[in-house]
């Protein structure tokens, strides 16, 4: 089974280079010391894979920490201050965190693509790191704006501690970059079914995230409807490749993360983790299915916290029989080995429940991490966004239903047969999205996008309030929210460092 192994050059974490916007450098290595042959160039690239698992990416923070299933679940502890909770400031470590680790992967991916043509290779491998680097440059940049807005944009290695005070550049021109880089390596890199496994960028990973760049620059703040037509056509690029469809079970999804296995049909890109850090031998894990997960202490099972319930509103988005919701929420605890259901006015008690520890085969399980990949992006998203474009374009027509009722008949729920309106429908593909995408580190930007995330959280704060019992709590997190969170404060370390950046409303 194929893999991205991640071996990091020892010259991309030489002091200075990696500390771009994060702290005034003082020595460098110049890009003419780098990537000089085909093996370092590669494992050069690798480093700028490894941003993607790190802790302060989605090993941890953008799956359990910074807030990401919005309305969809709470953090059920009632002692935790940070974003999960709305109590964060410009200096909370997360908030530091994840601004540092994006750039520093955009830093490794400045150096080798400054380096990409030094090596003797042949040029087919030589456009594959060229097109997976200009990728995860972009990539990382847009995690960045959809999370700061307006960010410097440096697109050069920084080969000096001089002049490092970079202004914030506007949001629009950051998306224009982005596209610009990956519509460009969209011709570079290898197809999905040449790569068999999901864990590299290929063509259906481009065509399938710049559908959602776009959607995300079609919504606010920037509202730029024209680019609609750009989801419509990079969704709909990769439902006419012939090489994808949806997993006949969803549960299988999940379990073929736990398990490493690979289905590129329908998980068309992924963060690879591995390994369960018991004895010596070499690992990269992460914490997907121990911070979120079912809650349990037994080491057997696995042991995970399950910081993360699902919210009641959630639970009542599927109608009866949808296979999704008990995989989505937990439909029991544990009790020793023992699997208790939860009472059906518990809804409050659920662990948010995709990714399982029971799942995992790779023994003993580590107790403290997991082997569990993490998906960035699933087929049945590609064409949820597809019937979304369609339908701001020319309404509810027979393909925008057809995409999503591929979505709901896997889920054996009722398929849809008409709208009698654009919003009508757009309001269905909303919750439709909840139910399909619940815990992948996506609703939160899509209520934002949509121009719905303060008042929709304000309102299910008020239904925890009325009817969240022991989890009453959880209401102040909701109710903390305000216009000023549709953005992450821009770091008071950055803000310290760089004088030209300007601080976010209301931070």
């Amino acid at each position: 089974m194929k893999r991205l192994y991640i071996a990091l050059l020892a010259g991309l974490c030489t002091t200075g280079c990696n500390k771009f916007l994060d702290t005034k450098p003082t020595d460098f290595l110049t890009p003419n010391a780098y990537f000089t042959t085909e093996e370092q160039l590669n494992n050069g690239l690798t480093g700028v894979y490894d941003i993607m698992g790190s802790n302060e990416v989605y090993s941890n923070s953008l799956t359990s920490r910074m807030g990401t299933e919005a309305d969809l679940g709470f953090y059920a502890r009632s002692t935790f201050n940070g974003p999960q909770v709305y109590t964060h400031t410009s200096s909370d470590n997360l908030v530091n965190g994840l601004w540092m680790k994006l750039y520093d992967g955009i830093n490794r991916a400045n150096m080798v693509l400054a380096s990409i043509d030094k090596p003797s290779m042949t040029q087919a491998k030589r456009d594959r790191v060229h097109g997976e680097a200009l990728f995860l440059r972009a990539f990382y940049y847009f995690l960045l704006v959809s999370n700061y807005g307006d960010v410097p944009l440096v697109l050069e290695p920084v080969t000096s501690a001089k002049n490092t005070d970079i202004a914030r550049t506007p949001s629009k021109d950051v998306y224009a970059q982005i596209v610009k880089d990956m519509e460009a390596s969209e011709g570079l890199v290898q197809e999905i079914t040449d790569a068999g496994f999901s864990g590299r960028v290929t063509k259906s990973a481009v065509r399938s995230i710049l559908a959602r760049v776009n959607l995300y620059w079609a919504g606010y703040p920037l509202r730029d409807e024209s680019k609609y037509e750009e989801v419509r056509k990079w969704a709909l690029k990769v439902m006419e490749s012939g090489q994808h469809e949806l997993d006949t079970s969803f549960q299988q999804i999940f379990i073929n993360y736990a398990q490493d296995k690979y289905n590129i049909k329908e998980s068309i890109w992924e963060v690879e983790f591995w390994g369960n850090r018991v004895g010596n031998a070499y690992s990269e894990t992460g914490w997907i299915g121990y911070a979120t997960g079912i809650q349990t202490t037994d080491t057997e099972i696995g042991f995970s916290y399950g910081f993360i319930n699902a919210t009641a509103r959630l639970y009542r988005l599927y109608a009866n029989g949808d296979v999704r919701r008990d995989r989505a929420i937990a439909p029991f605890k544990y009790s020793g080995k023992n699997k208790v259901l939860h009472a059906a006015n518990q809804l409050y008690h659920r662990n948010a429940a995709k990714w399982r520890r029971e799942d995992e085969i790779m023994e003993p399980k580590g107790p403290s991490s997991t082997p569990q990949n993490f998906p960035i992006i699933r087929y049945s998203d590609v064409l949820l966004m597809f019937a979304e474009a369609e339908n701001a374009l020319h309404g509810p027509t027979a393909d925008a239903l057809k995409a999503v009722n591929l979505v709901r008949k896997r889920a054996k729920t009722t398929e849809y047969t008409s709208f009698p309106s654009k919003e009508a429908f757009l309001e269905e593909l909303q919750d439709e999205r909840s139910r399909e995408l619940c815990f992948e580190a996506l609703r939160k930007a899509d209520l934002i996008r949509w121009g719905l995330f303060v008042p929709t959280m304000q309102s299910v704060g008020e239904e925890i309030a009325s009817e969240g019992g022991t989890y009453t709590y959880a209401t102040v997190a909701f109710f903390n929210v305000s216009a000023k969170h549709l953005l992450f404060p821009i770091p008071a370390r950055e803000m310290m460092l760089n004088r030209k950046l300007v601080q976010n409303p209301g931070w």
